[in-house]
């Protein structure tokens, strides 16, 4: 079994940059978004360009971080499973716009930095070669394809393509390299199922239409949270808190807002162990997790300060810090 020695090394002094608590006060205090990018510049985000512009330099942390991997790891497949949502996301993107023909530029469409590149996903849909897309792919595309032709219903694509989504991961789960992986895709996929059952159960499904719908993960009876969802948030929270998932109850019973926080917060908090570790891929993966729910935050504060909210709703709306 391989070592990480090296390569853990590298992330202990990698984790000395993450933002701290006191580097998020001294944003939430910034006058203004351009305050708040300056301070950031000063800490080396955008790649010691100075650039201010929030899109740019926020692509460029992240672009960093999978950089990184790659110089550690090669072509880095060993975290492929913390890219597959992309994937995903490009494939609805690809479906909806090869049928509706938006005209709009790729880079407003696609992500990066999925296990494919998304041109491939793209043409695949666009000439209805779904053979072309990995094994695991190609039924939920072909499907979702013919779904949205023949009946023009967008939510039903999002449907088959966000539980086929799910499905990769929690199969993902199953082979990952690293235990800390398999917290990544179990942790998603029960939030996801959370948010598609209240989703659906307001759109008026019952428990019976919403079970196929979400993914087999553990700890969680899909039969439950789908029966649950009929009640609303404080129903699902109520069905939570029988779960090891009761910690997410209380902000599910708030806001979706809140709930997504707390989704975030509780990742963190199952990866933090390995900052003790040092031989194994885990520490990796949990850099990579925590840089990307640090741009999360970071995106989220600027957002915030463009719109003129309040610093305490800003704060609220803030992830725990990893470093």
């Amino acid at each position: 079994m391989k070592d990480y020695i090296y390569e853990v090394a590298r992330i202990r002094v990698m984790e000395n940059g993450l933002l701290t608590g006191a580097d998020f006060e001294q944003l939430l205090a910034a006058p203004d978004r351009n305050a708040a990018l300056a301070y950031l510049a000063d800490k080396g985000w955008g790649g010691g360009a100075g650039t201010l512009d929030a899109p740019a330099m926020l692509k460029a942390e992240e672009d960093a971080a999978w950089a990184l991997m790659r110089e550690l790891l090669g072509d880095g497949r060993e975290l492929d499973i913390l890219r597959l949502t992309r994937d995903y996301h490009n494939l609805k993107a690809a479906v909806k716009d090869g049928y509706a023909a938006s005209g709009l530029p790729p880079e407003r469409l696609y992500l990066e930095g999925g296990t494919i590149p998304a041109e491939e996903i793209r043409e695949a849909v666009r000439e209805e070669h779904f053979d072309r897309l990995p094994d695991a792919m190609q039924e939920a595309a072909a499907t979702a394809w013919q779904t949205l032709s023949r009946t023009g219903d967008g939510q039903l694509c999002d449907t088959i393509l966000d539980k086929a989504a799910l499905d990769a991961l929690t199969a993902a789960a199953k082979e990952a390299p690293d235990p800390v992986l398999a917290i990544y895709a179990v942790t998603t996929a029960v939030s996801a199922d959370i948010r598609i059952a209240l989703r659906a159960a307001a759109a008026g499904k019952s428990a019976a239409e919403i079970v196929p719908m979400l993914a087999e993960v553990p700890d969680i009876n899909s039969t439950l949270l789908a029966e649950a969802a009929a009640g609303g948030r404080s129903g699902a929270a109520e069905y939570l808190r029988s779960t090891p998932y009761g910690v997410l109850a209380d902000a599910l019973s708030r806001s979706m807002s809140a709930f997504d926080c707390a989704c975030d917060n509780l990742m963190i908090e199952r990866i933090r162990p390995q900052k003790s570790e040092a031989l194994t891929l885990g520490p990796l993966a949990a850099y990579v997790i925590a840089r990307e729910t640090e741009i999360k935050s970071v995106r989220l504060l600027l957002t915030g300060l463009e719109n003129g909210l309040p610093r305490e709703q800003i704060r609220e709306s803030l992830r725990q810090c990893y470093g």
